[in-house]
């Protein structure tokens, strides 16, 4: 990674004061002289603004500093921009940990304190964690945001998209140069195919869904007509049976007759009763005939639907993954659970409201070598595309193996890889950490985890986020694209909690649980 620090420029605070805030300034000055070391112990040295003298590319990544109170932009070429910041006070720490900005928003005002202003907020939680302008005192003072100079939270506001990598960094972190043989390795000829794929398989699916529509309507239809037969069948055996009864009774009239008289009116009773049982099961058996076709057709086109629609999943399925095969792909893999996760943005709005859609839908058990050993927590970053496919970075924010190491621990399902590495794109990334998913992490996050053993102050005291809303949708699209109903594809969610952290300290933390998948409609 290319360092442009000496090539700064200063945009710091003296610049931008007139006349009075000299003066304050300068009060400021003889006040903490009068104070020795009052002012000081609680400020540590305060960053500069800079930006990198070169024409800025997309930022990829940011990297909060709570030790130095700093917060610092990376585009695929080095660090854009450096800024100081306020973090969360003591009892309201900011958690250190892997975030991205899930939703933007201008004009920001607080629900949890009194409406206070937030301007140029952009959330990396819903519980209530993000970064917007507010004052800087000079040392940590927030509720757990990250606070940015107003105008450097304004200059940055448009540069930034949804699912920017937000790292918070206890100690000072910078992502370096890394390569790894286990890291994505894209095919140029499917990247390349990958767009007309994708229309390709959205057409088939769309096909497959308008057939399966046709299969179920046939088979609703072929249901209605048959579904007078059980009533009509019933009534006409009940007729036999009373026809069949009363021939028989007519038998015992027939037998018992002691006089011609009587025997001769036992005949013409008999007669009648035989040729009304006989018509009975003529009409009985010619409905039964009749009913057969019909009964054929409904259980035929019950299992024309059931293909239809089987074929309509697996077109959904496919239509998904290349659609989003044309997205960076994130991973995360957790020591704590033993699982790999897979996110990609839809950018697709949420249907209740707030932020955008993330593909949930590959979660699958990893192998991790000494499991009981820390991994430590690294951010491997795909920033730019090479000769050989992708140039990755690697950011550490926590103690345990060196970053090769940790990758080398780790065994990554073939199919997983093959998956979603032949079309990763910059801005992919690939996470190893010994913390499991917070329980922020849903459907409108990408991948938010803290370090354990950090404070976590001003995440712990804020409600968690309410559990994802079921979402109806027969569109064919939904939560079969996004680990819906019937196509989790690598085996379903386990619906019981995660193992707890072994780092776990004191009880106070809540992680992600795995769900049952919740039906969505987006595409």
């Amino acid at each position: 990674m290319k360092d442009l620090m000496t090539t700064a420029q200063s945009n710091g605070a003296m610049r931008r004061w007139g006349p009075p805030g000299i003066v304050m300034f300068a009060a400021a000055v003889a006040l903490s002289a009068m104070i020795p070391g009052a002012v000081a112990a609680k400020q540590p040295r305060q960053t500069a603004e800079a930006v990198a003298q070169r024409e800025a590319g997309e930022p990829i990544m940011a990297i909060v500093s709570i030790k130095s109170q700093q917060v610092t932009f990376y585009d695929s070429e080095g660090w854009i921009l450096r800024a100081p910041v306020s973090t969360g006070t003591t009892g309201r720490e900011t958690p250190a940990g892997v975030f991205a900005v899930i939703e933007k928003d201008k004009d920001h005002h607080s629900t949890m304190y009194d409406d206070a202003w937030m301007p140029n907020m952009q959330r990396i939680t819903w519980n209530g964690i993000a970064l917007h302008g507010g004052p800087l005192p000079g040392y940590a003072a927030s509720h757990g945001c990250v606070r940015m100079p107003f105008p450097f939270a304004e200059g940055l506001f448009d540069k930034t998209n949804i699912g920017m990598r937000v790292i918070i960094s206890p100690n000072d972190a910078a992502p370096v140069d890394f390569s790894h043989p286990s890291l994505f390795v894209p095919s140029k000829e499917a990247i390349a195919a990958a767009p007309n794929r994708a229309d390709k398989l959205s057409a088939q699916a769309e096909e497959a869904a308008s057939a399966a529509d046709d299969a179920k309507k046939a088979a609703t239809a072929a249901a209605k007509d048959a579904q007078s037969l059980p009533a009509s069948l019933r009534k006409l055996e009940q007729q036999k049976a009373r026809a069949d009864a009363d021939n028989a009774y007519a038998d015992k009239l027939v037998a018992n007759a002691k006089t011609d008289q009587a025997k001769a009116k036992a005949d013409e009773l008999k007669q009648k009763a035989a040729t009304k049982a006989a018509d009975a099961a003529t009409q009985l058996d010619a409905a039964k005939a009749a009913a057969q076709p019909k009964r054929d057709a409904v259980a035929a086109t019950k299992d024309a639907a059931k293909a239809a629609a089987a074929k309509k999943a697996e077109a959904v399925k496919a239509a998904t993954d290349a659609k989003l095969a044309l997205e960076p792909v994130s991973v995360y893999i957790s020591r704590s659970t033993q699982k790999l996760y897979v996110r990609r943005n839809t950018h697709k709005p949420a249907p209740d409201g707030g932020g955008e859609v993330f593909d949930t839908s590959i979660e699958v058990p990893v192998t991790i070598r000494n499991p009981d050993q820390p991994l430590g927590t690294h951010i491997f970053t795909a920033m730019a595309k090479n000769d050989t496919g992708l140039r990755w970075s690697v950011v550490t924010i926590d103690e345990g193996d060196s970053a090769k190491d940790a990758l080398d621990r780790v065994t990554i399902p073939q199919e997983v890889w093959d998956r979603i590495g032949p079309t990763a794109l910059p801005r992919s990334s690939i996470i190893i950490s010994d913390e499991p998913l917070s329980a922020e992490t849903n459907y409108r996050t990408e991948f938010v985890a803290v370090l354990s053993n950090h404070p976590q102050g001003g995440f712990i005291t804020r409600k968690p986020t309410a559990p994802p809303m079921e979402v109806a949708t027969d569109d064919g699209w939904g939560g079969n694209g996004f680990g819906g109903n019937g196509f989790f594809f690598f085996g379903q969610r386990d619906p019981t909690p995660q193992p707890v952290n072994p780092r776990r300290r004191g009880g106070q933390y809540q992680y992600y649980q795995s769900t049952q998948p919740v039906q969505r409609s987006f595409w």
